[in-house]
């Protein structure tokens, strides 16, 4: 009767072992990705990370290196216009499969996303028009101006935290033109935005960026619990040791501000054998 009952019980423990195995492979977001073929990135207009170029096409280092890990797992890509502040809500209804548009890596979107590791430095700066820019030397000198900030954005928070009113756009690239046109009185944006929009020699003249808020870093996001995440940060690791990354970052400027991924990879690998 014993040996009976310890057949029936390795049965059902197979059985349960087939049945969750299923579900992960069910569950698993680069299986989906690769067996639809395409992998749709979630972006907004934000040079020079996602923008087009003359014909129309999106370019940009995020927009490159979507394409680039896109091709090592053998689908196709596809850019899709979003509202930042939806970001989470596309993400879970699936109409975008990852957000990689020079995303801060906040604990709010750590906590609502599976993020990659970080992979660029960046900081929020605040933007003036040049001819004002030299009586706003503090954060405090800025109290009673109005800002234009990307609904949604680390902008946003940055400037809600100091307790200053805020007039929320839908792109950064709004948040510049607000203040090009006397609408807002300064707008804050991310550093390297700011570095190939604002200033001489570019569509903003006018303006000039002045103090940063913080610093902090950018990582990708994609639905919570997605295997996606880690099979970008193999990605990340291979182009970084390769040059890949660096040669792309080159192409747009922001090569300064690349994280050294073998670092953080052997960071991580020693956080794993402590935690043995």
């Amino acid at each position: 009767m014993k040996k009976i009952v310890a057949i029936i019980l390795s049965a059902l423990m197979l059985m349960s072992a087939s049945v969750f195995a299923l579900a992960d492979e069910a569950e698993s977001d680069l299986a989906y990705v690769q067996e639809k073929g395409v992998l749709v990135v979630g972006i907004t207009e934000f040079e020079p990370m996602d923008y087009k170029d003359e014909d129309g096409n999106w370019i940009g280092f995020d927009a490159d290196l979507a394409k680039a890990f896109a091709e090592s797992l053998g689908v196709d890509v596809e850019f899709v216009e979003i509202e930042w502040d939806n970001k989470v809500l596309e993400l879970d209804a699936k109409t975008i499969d990852v957000v990689w548009n020079g995303m801060t890596l906040t604990d709010e979107v750590t906590e609502s996303m599976e993020c990659s590791n970080a992979y660029c430095n960046n900081a929020q700066t605040v933007i003036l028009p040049v001819d004002v820019a030299a009586d706003y030397e503090t954060a405090e000198d800025m109290a009673d101006l109005t800002f234009a900030v990307e609904a949604g954005s680390a902008g946003e928070d940055e400037v809600e935290a100091l307790g200053y009113a805020t007039t929320p756009v839908l792109t950064q690239a709004d948040a510049l033109l607000e203040v090009s046109a006397g609408t807002s009185d300064a707008a804050v944006i991310d550093l390297l935005m700011a570095a190939a929009m604002v200033g001489e020699g570019t569509g903003y003249a006018d303006l000039t960026n002045t103090i940063n808020l913080n610093s902090e870093e950018y990582g990708v996001g994609f639905r919570k619990g997605s295997d996606l995440a880690a099979a970008l940060n193999d990605f990340f690791l291979a182009s970084y040791e390769d040059g890949t990354m660096e040669e792309i970052a080159e192409t747009y400027g922001v090569q300064l501000s690349l994280i050294d991924q073998t670092a953080l990879a052997a960071e991580a690998a020693d956080g794993a054998e402590a935690a043995e």
